[in-house]
């Protein structure tokens, strides 16, 4: 029996090639681009699920009254914590950045150079680390790894690069960072962190390095034991019986006893929410985005019910061919079961052929869209998550029901109405064409709205690109300061580079700065008031960023009110000059009227401040986010190094600056950036948002032609003699044309009518989420619906001018 329908399968394939070549393209397309989008939501899903504490693993986060939720804390919090609360089972503090800087192997090697690498990977972290995380060791104890001051955990492929082998225990390198130089010996060597990771670093250095104050360098914030400087991320495990929600409160009751007037609160989130957040109302940091993998996940949906909708349309209009074939069937004794099975096999057949060429599809394009979505995606990564089952049984259930509906609907026809002539299914009449009409509709405007959306993504990041930003950013070449080198030594050589650098004809100018725009800050401060007053401004968070006296010339920031920083305030630093600029936002924040009533006022910061100046407001992040309030540091050397280059020979230049760094400061690695490009690099979601859309628009728009294409061959077949009727009585090419469009052209400008408001709707808010916002102009709801209504004209224009030419003759000769 099964061989027959596949027989009869195959026959009817054959004999209907356009009907089966369409539904084969639609469906490999549509699945190839389904099974392509899901690799990315199933790599999304996974992030941190491979951790086996994951039940029981939460971060603590910082709420505050102003709707801020800050992740870094004070690094004496959750030894505190654990101390009072016996749900608590251990902890890890990491220090994610605060280590980076240059690693130096002081073992030579065969040729006797000693190596320096800058690595921006590292980070501190409590013993804990390996026995809360599921990150495996290839060499070392879990238990003891990091329990020692001065050692250091290396992943495997930095312990390759940095000594050529993974066999590493007890080897020495030197970490030169913000804490100043200090010596490690290798304790553990991890497999490196895999890429569905949230917690991911090259190397992981001993936290209680830091409980010796010599290891401090003068940074008295990072004390372990101190509850000023927020720089660590704290993780609690609790015990398995406990509610993290009971612990969140009794951990909020202590912080009250300990300071009443804060009004800010703890939250414990859970390890499983850190990446995608809980719901799409989640107000607490994740770092990745919920809201875009639903988005992915419905138009990798949509994609997919387009191609089925062209099986549903063109097998019910092919239904007319197939009525008599059902009415004898039906005459010599053939039951309704055994025709719907006929027809779910033909389904299921045309189903597997077009999954057979979405796999070859898939095979094809996965380097291009790995290197588009910049992640290592595969189908073995799809199958290896809970994620593929739900995608498997979408598409099972989708074949089922397209090719179902189609075998109820033909098999449900009378034998004698059949035979009669009478089929029940015209083409222009009957629930059926009720039916192809609707999914005509929706299709198209699914296609309207996913280019109107489009539209609005692109003029939205063209907008954020082209804005004035308050400052210039090209030609803006950031160099990173030296990290190896004695403390003195290198303020005589940054002088004589300075000197050196500003005498080159293609420099205009230059500052040192510890804050570049498109970067972040310095660090954030708050208690900062002005000066005699008391009230909860003292709680009021502020930007810090450290500057010199040249840093407002080189990126022609203005000042609303007020002077710039002088060489020698710049020289002294803030600490000794008592001297600070803030910015529009900051003057606002403080309770000033204007800038002009600031600039010479005085705050308080831990000791009296004047505030020499008000630099006007410019966007220092991207356009995401509003102005945040900013309080500028003189000091000399920030860490960086602007130039404002002219634009001739750049690589010459490049050749030229590095030979004069490498001689200034020798081990140091030459590292640079363009602040204009660094500062694009903020837009890389709305890009990736834009190309999605894009790609999904063209996709959805091509299967849905492809259906039309169909449909209109369909209904140029079925009515042929009236055609050639027309033509004999004298209709030209013109009416016939029009003829056959018309009922097409109707169904598509009611989709676009449709497809438009709830654009519009969706699109306005999506736009909420900027700071600053292009509008949604007119001209993008009519773009998208004259590329509709154009490429709908081409489709079925093609089968219309080929019905208007036909000789009449050829149609007639049987009436």
């Amino acid at each position: 029996m099964f061989q027959s329908y596949l027989k009869i399968a195959i026959r009817s394939l054959r004999k209907n090639r356009l009907f089966s070549i369409i539904n084969v393209a639609g469906l490999g397309l549509g699945i190839a681009a389904f099974i392509l989008i899901f690799e990315y939501v199933a790599f999304e899903k996974s992030v941190n699920m491979f951790h086996k504490n994951l039940p029981t693993l939460y971060r603590m986060l910082e709420s505050r009254p102003t709707g801020d939720v800050f992740v870094q804390m004070a690094p004496a919090i959750a030894p505190l914590i654990k101390k009072e609360f016996n749900e608590v089972k251990a902890y890890c503090r990491i220090a994610e950045g605060s280590a980076n800087g240059i690693v130096t192997i002081e073992n030579p090697g065969e040729n006797g150079a000693v190596q320096s690498f800058r690595e921006d990977g590292l980070s501190y972290a409590d013993a804990s680390f390996f026995t809360l995380f599921t990150f495996p060791l290839l060499s070392g104890n879990a238990q003891t790894a990091l329990s020692e001051t001065n050692t250091i955990a290396l992943s495997a492929s930095r312990a390759k690069k940095y000594f050529g082998t993974e066999k590493v225990l007890g080897k020495t390198l030197v970490v030169n960072n913000q804490f100043g130089k200090t010596l490690y010996t290798v304790a553990a060597v991890y497999q490196d962190i895999p890429e569905n990771s949230d917690l991911k670093f090259d190397a992981i250095l001993s936290l209680q390095t830091l409980a010796n104050p010599a290891n401090l360098n003068g940074n008295d914030w990072a004390r372990l034991d101190g509850f000023d400087g927020s720089y660590v991320t704290n993780f609690i495990q609790v015990t398995e019986k406990s509610s993290y929600t009971t612990l969140e409160n009794k951990i909020n009751t202590l912080k009250k006893k300990l300071d009443a007037e804060d009004k800010s609160k703890f939250v414990l989130q859970p390890m499983a929410n850190i990446h995608l957040g809980s719901s799409m109302n989640d107000s607490y940091q994740t770092s990745g985005s919920l809201s875009f993998v639903y988005l992915l996940s419905g138009i990798a949906i949509l994609i997919l019910v387009i191609a089925w909708f062209n099986y549903i349309n063109l097998s019910t209009a092919a239904s007319l061919k197939r009525a008599k074939e059902v009415g004898v069937r039906k005459v010599v004794g053939a039951g309704r079961f055994q025709l719907i099975n006929q027809f779910l096999g033909e389904s299921f057949l045309l189903n597997i052929i077009g999954f057979s060429l979405a796999l070859l599809l898939v095979f094809a394009v996965q380097k291009s869209f790995n290197d588009f979505t910049q992640k290592n995606f595969s189908l073995q990564g799809l199958l290896a998550g809970p994620s593929w089952i739900a995608a498997a049984v979408l598409l099972v259930l989708g074949a089922f029901l397209s090719g179902g509906y189609v075998a109820f609907s033909v098999t449900s026809l009378q034998p004698i109405q059949i035979l009669k002539g009478a089929s029940g299914l015209k083409l222009n009449s009957g629930k059926e064409n009720w039916l192809r009409k609707i999914l005509v509709v929706l299709q198209f405007s699914i296609s309207v709205i996913l280019i109107i959306s489009t539209l609005v993504l692109y003029k939205q990041l063209q907008y954020m690109q082209t804005k004035d930003l308050g400052f210039k950013a090209d030609q803006r070449l950031v160099i990173k300061g030296p990290q190896l080198g004695d403390g003195k030594l290198l303020e005589s050589s940054s002088a004589l580079l300075d000197n050196q650098v500003s005498a080159l004809p293609y420099v205009k100018s230059l500052c040192h700065t510890g804050i570049v725009p498109g970067n972040y800050y310095s660090f954030n401060a708050a208690g900062i008031v002005k000066q005699g007053e008391k009230s909860d401004d003292a709680k009021k968070s502020y930007a810090m960023g450290i500057i010199d006296d040249r840093y407002l010339s080189v990126f022609q920031i203005g000042l609303a009110a007020g002077r710039n920083f002088t060489v020698r305030e710049a020289e002294q630093a803030w600490e000794k000059s008592g001297k600070l600029m803030i910015n529009e936002s900051a003057a606002r924040q403080l309770g000033f009227e204007s800038p002009q009533k600031a600039a010479g006022a005085m705050i308080s910061w831990g000791q009296p401040f004047e505030i020499v100046g008000v630099v006007k407001d410019y966007n220092h992040q991207g356009l995401q986010e509003a102005i945040d309030p900013i309080v500028f540091m003189p000091r000399r050397s920030g860490g960086k190094l602007v130039l404002q280059l002219s634009t001739t020979n750049m690589q010459r230049q490049l050749k030229e600056l590095e030979s004069l760094y490498k001689t200034a400061y020798p081990g140091n690695p030459f590292e640079y950036y363009f602040v204009d490009q660094k500062y694009n690099e903020q837009y890389n979601t709305e890009k990736q948002y834009s190309q999605v859309f894009a790609l999904a628009s063209m996709l959805a728009i091509f299967i849905a032609c492809l259906g039309l294409f169909g449909l209109a061959s369909y209904l140029t077949e079925q009515r042929t003699k009236e055609i050639g009727v027309r033509k004999v009585l004298g209709a030209s090419i013109a009416g016939i044309l029009t003829l056959v469009s018309k009922d097409f052209l109707k169904l598509v400008i009611i989709s676009i009518v449709i497809a438009c408001p709830i654009a519009g709707y969706v699109m306005h808010e999506w736009l909420q989420d900027f700071a600053y916002q292009t509008d949604i102009a007119w001209w993008m709801f009519v773009a998208a619906g004259g590329l509709v209504i154009f490429i709908a004209v081409l489709t079925v224009g093609f089968q219309s001018i080929k019905a208007a030419l036909m000789n009449p003759v050829e149609s007639l000769r049987n009436e």
